[in-house]
């Protein structure tokens, strides 16, 4: 679940960024690969007719069969256990009764809190067959967030992690929300650092070990200017162009970064289609 953008200056403030031990990294691939599993789950039943509150229904009831407890229920307000963004809705989006339609995509987050560890992730699904465009911004945001976990290493900054994802972003003419970024997290569903998926390298506060964030890039076809509805919750691109995004939540490690929300069923996070 995206944290909404913070100054620069804030990124800079360093000292309160919490460094992690050996049994929170335990803690969290636990959380990660439970999170993780839950979007693994959900893959056949994404198709046309199917309503994203049966989807949100289905997640609850795996966190509780699992003994966790879905992080975004009754979080400032938010009454569902997932977010589910369709086609021009970058992010926040709330299930409904509403059914999905063959090629719609859809954005799935999912946040389940483990022993009080929190695991963020999320996932573009295509419903039916999608148009050529719109798989082309899935591949797009899914290769930018796997370039923005490539920069995660000691010794790297922040902006190391932005500056990938716009540099390739933009590259293949799609355009980067700057209005919410990635965040710290761990005990806490929002933390320090926050993460912007744009900038330059050298920026923000340097990557040292034991440090936990998510990396949550939000690409869209069209201009990247979004408005949020009347909800309060619910982001969608002004010009009505589509966006996609894909999550992971990652730890700085002393050789380089782990992934905790990989599948654990070794699934293919996109296409979804060949899970």
């Amino acid at each position: 679940m995206s944290n909404v953008e913070v100054s620069r200056a804030q990124l800079r403030e360093t000292g309160t960024i919490k460094r992690h031990g050996p049994e929170a990294f335990a803690a969290m691939r636990k959380a990660g690969q439970l999170a993780a599993s839950a979007l693994d789950m959900l893959a056949p039943y994404v198709v046309p007719g199917v309503t994203t509150e049966e989807l949100d229904d289905r997640v609850l009831d795996f966190a509780l069969e699992h003994g966790a407890v879905p992080a975004p229920l009754n979080y400032r307000g938010f009454t569902k256990s997932i977010c589910t963004s369709i086609n021009h809705v970058v992010c926040h989006g709330i299930p409904g009764s509403k059914p999905l339609r063959e090629g719609d995509i859809i954005n799935i987050d999912v946040t389940l809190i483990v022993d009080g560890w929190h695991g963020d992730t999320s996932r573009m699904y295509a419903v039916g067959e999608i148009s050529r465009r719109a798989e082309r911004l899935i591949e797009v945001t899914y290769e930018a967030l796997k370039l923005g976990v490539e920069q995660v290493k000691p010794g790297n900054t922040l902006g190391h992690i932005g500056a990938a994802i716009q540099k390739f972003a933009e590259k293949e003419r799609c355009s980067v929300v700057k209005d919410f970024c990635g965040h710290g997290l761990g005990r806490l569903f929002h933390d320090r650092p926050n993460i912007l998926h744009y900038g330059e390298a050298g920026e923000g506060a340097v990557m040292e070990p034991g440090m936990f964030f998510t990396i949550e890039p939000m690409i869209n076809l069209g201009k990247p200017h979004v408005k949020v509805l009347s909800d309060g919750w619910t982001a969608v691109t002004r010009d009505r162009e589509l966006s996609a995004q894909f999550e992971h939540t990652v730890a700085v490690t002393e050789t380089g970064v782990e992934v905790f929300t990989h599948s654990p069923a070794g699934r293919l996070e996109w296409p979804s289609h060949f899970n």
